[in-house]
């Protein structure tokens, strides 16, 4: 999801893992038991290194769910999406995007 290598020791269906970055906090990703009941305690805005649309396109792909469209005509805003649990996050404009609207 975030384009960012998950620890060496991660392996599929670990309950716990850590996704590593070039700077900035450590991001952890945990199963709980009890299902999502209310709205997130922490909201990730994701600006990926391709396109938006295409970061959209993928995730999707992943198994997000589309939760609402705050794309505007000129190439500004964002999509809203949740992931299979239903956590919700925001796909921003990539650098690129940006460059190309001048915004």
């Amino acid at each position: 999801m975030t384009g960012r290598p998950l620890h060496p020791g991660a392996k599929p269906g670990d309950r716990e893992t850590q996704v590593l970055s070039a700077e900035g906090p450590a991001l952890y990703f945990n199963q709980v038991p009890e299902a999502k009941t209310v709205k997130n305690r922490l909201h990730l805005c994701l600006r990926p290194e391709t396109s938006r649309d295409q970061e959209v396109d993928r995730l999707l792909g992943l198994g997000a769910t589309f939760l609402a469209d705050h794309r505007n005509p000129d190439g500004s805003g964002w999509a809203i999406l949740a992931d299979p649990e239903g956590n919700e996050f925001c796909v921003l404009r990539s650098e690129s995007d940006r460059a190309a609207t001048n915004s």
